[in-house]
């Protein structure tokens, strides 16, 4: 997949779903953001369109190195375009080695 424009809410919010399923694809990263999140994998699609839930879907990735370079080897997004794209969203938590 081509890299998006992350400084966009929607190619954002794009990023962000494909880190969703990403993290949907591997059994030990669901289980785990469904631990952090509290949310049972039923409550997963109602949540997305919550605010704020797509911004904790990528400070997840952007929480843990490991998962932020397989997930931007898989998806082609950058890792600086990925906490850009985290940036942009609502209820996002800054990371320090992210921001320009």
């Amino acid at each position: 997949m081509a890299a998006l424009e992350s400084s966009s809410v929607a190619g954002a919010e794009t990023i962000a779903i494909d880190g969703l399923s990403f993290i949907a694809s591997d059994e030990h990263l669901f289980s785990r953001f469904c631990g952090i999140t509290g949310l049972t994998a039923g409550e997963m699609r109602a949540a997305a369109s919550e605010p704020g839930f797509l911004a904790g879907v990528l400070d997840f990735i952007l929480a843990h190195e490991p998962t932020l370079m397989a997930f931007s080897d898989e998806s082609g997004h950058a890792p600086q375009a990925i906490g850009a794209a985290a940036r942009q969203l609502p209820g996002a938590t800054p990371h320090g080695w992210d921001h320009p």
